[in-house]
Order: structure tokens, then sequence, then C-alpha cells
């Protein structure tokens, strides 16, 4: 799985081997973080919003993309991480916006290293809203800032409602919890309830949507909560004029 995040280091299985401590002076994740600080002022130079979503396998990410493809078109453009494969980007592609995969070989998340490696190959001309779609995992994805201005985890009714508190790391970070699969709630014992108030517990503000991509509940709100409304359109509109009025330098000789 994952060096970073210990996924790979000693269990009870495994016995800790002979180390030695060596002072770096810096954080952890500090490669991590600026990285993640190239992708932000990336997103900011475009007038992009960037939004990482996070759940685990089988919650309905790639679902809720293909939607949101279908009503967004070139407006939405897709990150996509898999171990393997490019299933999902392709899926995705075909609902009409465009999609890049990274296949991570293995590693159990994405950093902002491999986000900033894509970001040239989008033509973000026509897009308001990037979606980086992470590798299906509740642990590792918490701790890895790629930039996003919205962190955003979904929970799928199939799961169960006592996943929260079980996964608390994620679940206290993220800015907006999604309840996916509604349209299974009245054949399951799911309490969507439960799920948004032990959120909350942990993270008083983080905003509760649920939605259906089969049926469609829910997602001209959810989507207009991606966007992040009037001010980032706003803003997006500027620098597009901003950049039609920058004069043409003209070199002598």
């Amino acid at each position: 799985m994952c060096d970073d995040c210990g996924c790979h280091g000693p269990s009870l299985m495994r016995p800790l081997p002979k180390t030695r401590k060596i002072d770096l002076n810096l954080p952890v994740l500090q490669i991590n973080q600026d990285h993640a600080r190239s992708n932000r002022e990336f997103f900011a130079r475009h007038g992009v919003r960037a939004v990482n979503l996070i759940s685990s396998p089988g919650s309905g990410k790639t679902s809720l993309l293909q939607a949101l493809a279908r009503r967004l078109g070139p407006r939405l453009a897709v990150i996509v991480g898999d171990l393997k494969t490019d299933r999902d980007a392709v899926r995705i592609r075909d609902c009409g916006c465009q999609a890049i995969q990274i296949e991570t070989n293995d590693a159990c998340h994405l950093d902002a290293r491999s986000v900033e490696t894509v970001l040239e190959e989008l033509d973000l001309s026509a897009v308001e809203l990037l979606v980086i779609e992470n590798v299906g995992n509740l642990v590792c994805p918490a701790s890895y800032d790629l930039g996003e201005h919205d962190k955003v985890v979904l929970l799928s009714t199939p799961e169960g409602d006592d996943k929260v508190l079980k996964y608390p790391s994620i679940f206290s970070r993220v800015s907006t919890l999604v309840l996916t699969k509604m349209d299974l709630l009245p054949h399951l014992d799911f309490d969507p309830e439960r799920a948004e108030t032990e959120c909350r517990s942990l993270n008083p503000d983080v905003e509760c949507l649920r939605v259906s991509s089969r049926t469609g509940e829910g997602m001209e709100r959810l989507e207009a909560h991606l966007l992040g409304g009037p001010t980032l359109l706003h803003n997006r509109d500027k620098i597009l004029a901003a950049r039609q009025r920058r004069p043409t330098v003209l070199r002598e000789g």
C-alpha cells in the first residue's frame, strides 16, 4: 500500500527493524504541501474550482461523476485515481467531459505531486469545476492536501450508517458529506439522520447532502454546491476578461 502513511510498516506479524532517527527539520508532509500550494495557484490562475472526492470503493463516486458530466458537459473536468486501468476515466469521458486517469500502481491515495503532473494535459478554457476522484479509501487520503477548495466524502446507504465514527480522521476534515444511493434507502436499514448527526459531532460546519445518481434526487443541489455559487463564477469571468484585455507584446528586430 503506502509507505508514507505506514501501510507498509511493521505489524505484530512483522517485527520492527533496527532504525535510527534523522531530524530533517521538515514536517512529514511538507513536500506534499509545497505541491498542493502550486496546485492552488494553478487553479486560481484558471478560475477553476477543485474538489477532492473521497470514499470507500463502491460508494458511487464514478456513477456520481457520470451524472454530473451529463449535466455539466465541458464545464466539468475529472482526474481519476485508481491502482490500475483507465476504466473509470473512460466511463466519465463517454458522458461528455474531459477525464484523465492516474494509475497509482498500488499506492492507496493520490498526492499533490501526482495531480500536478497531469494538470497541463487538461484544456480548462471552458471548465468551471475540476473533480479529483481519489483512490477508494477512507484512511490515507485524509492526510493529503491536493490543493483543492473542498474535500468531499461520499457515504453510500449500503455501507451502513455507523461508519462515520469508525473513520473520524476523514469525516472530521471534510467540508461536505454526500449520502449516495438514496434510491436504495427503502430496502436498507440505514438512518441518514444518524450518519449526518455523527458527522456533525466531529465537524459542526459540514454540509450534508443526499443524492441518487440513478434517479437524479439531490443532483441539482449538489451541482450548485460543488460549483461554489455565483461568487466563483464572477471571479472566473473577471479572470477570463483580464486575459482578453492583456496587450500583445511585440519584440523588436
